[in-house]
């Protein structure tokens, strides 16, 4: 069973970030299109990456405390019909590096205009490990807080409504999380 197992981490982004990791060593660049179907757990995207394009249709559920992901391929016609079936829409540049046995993502969240409006780092670990690794020393100076393990004010879908970002970004900026 594919079990996803990670740890978030909101960054304070001051704009620096996201060029240094464009130009590090080892780091590489996606865009994703994502959006959510109306049934729970349901979600499309689509992977810009080196010029090629491809796309994904992904179910998430948690199952005794762990969260299932299954993706699979599909075609691009799939992808824009069942885009015109969602209502729930974000755009973020990725940047992906594994680190021993972790695998660290970075996601810029992207307004219309291109700007962006949150920045997080997650970092998938083995299945059954609980603790996270310490932050990259790339990204240990830009932690804002480290997201409570399952908290679904930090989920993508969550994230995707950029007023609920911003006042979650303006929370952990006046140290209100709760």
């Amino acid at each position: 069973m594919p079990i996803e197992n990670e740890r978030k981490f909101v960054l304070d982004d001051d704009g620096s970030l996201e060029p240094a990791l464009a130009t590090a060593p080892g780091v590489s660049r996606c865009l994703l299109r994502q959006a959510y179907l109306d049934v729970p757990g349901l979600r499309i995207r689509s992977v810009e990456e080196g010029g090629k394009k491809h796309h994904l249709f992904t179910y998430k559920r948690t199952v005794d405390g762990q969260v299932v992901e299954i993706e699979t391929a599909i075609s691009a016609v799939d992808f824009e019909r069942l885009w015109t079936q969602c209502n729930e829409f974000l755009q973020k540049v990725r940047y992906a590096w594994d680190d021993g046995r972790f695998h660290w993502d970075v996601d810029f969240f992207k307004g219309e205009e291109g700007r962006t409006y949150f920045a997080m780092a997650e970092v998938e670990m083995p299945e059954r490990q609980t603790e996270p690794p310490p932050l990259p020393a790339r990204l240990a100076a830009r932690l804002l807080a480290a997201a409570p393990a399952g908290d679904p004010r930090f989920t993508s879908k969550r994230l995707s409504d950029r007023e609920h970002a911003e006042r979650l970004l303006a929370d952990l900026r006046q140290g209100r999380l709760t």
